[in-house]
């Protein structure tokens, strides 16, 4: 059974090139437009096998994202990639401490994402 990911960005752009990468490589993948809509996919029931959110959005970001994700019932050992043009160590070092399993700068591209996922994510 395939791999479920849940992309989480704000860009209309970048989730349709995430979503054809991922899924040519293989994984199945849900999309959301913002940290609210992601954390009201995952409240209806849906358990990926991994995250993969921006942090700066519109309504709620990537970092509050990743703490209520944290939260919920067996999404706390649950990898959680940002992928984001933010480069400053102290944001990055927020979201470790939030719970954010690693930490991406735009532009990855696909192969190179999907390796990091396959590092992640066990049996990827």
């Amino acid at each position: 059974m395939p791999k479920t990911i849940l992309v989480v960005d704000d860009s209309a752009t970048m989730i349709m090139s995430l979503k054809a990468s991922l899924e040519m490589a293989g994984f199945q993948v849900h999309t959301a437009s913002d940290g609210v809509k992601a954390l009201e996919t995952l409240k209806g029931g849906l358990k990926p096998d991994l995250i993969i959110t921006d942090i700066n959005m519109p309504n709620m970001g990537g970092l509050e994202l990743i703490k209520n994700a944290r939260s919920l019932p067996g999404m706390r050992f649950m990898p959680i990639l940002a992928l984001t043009t933010e480069s400053q160590q102290a944001k990055r070092d927020e979201a470790k401490k939030l719970g954010a399993t690693g930490w991406l700068v735009k532009p990855v591209g696909g192969q190179d994402l999907v390796k990091v996922i396959k590092q992640v994510l066990p049996g990827a």
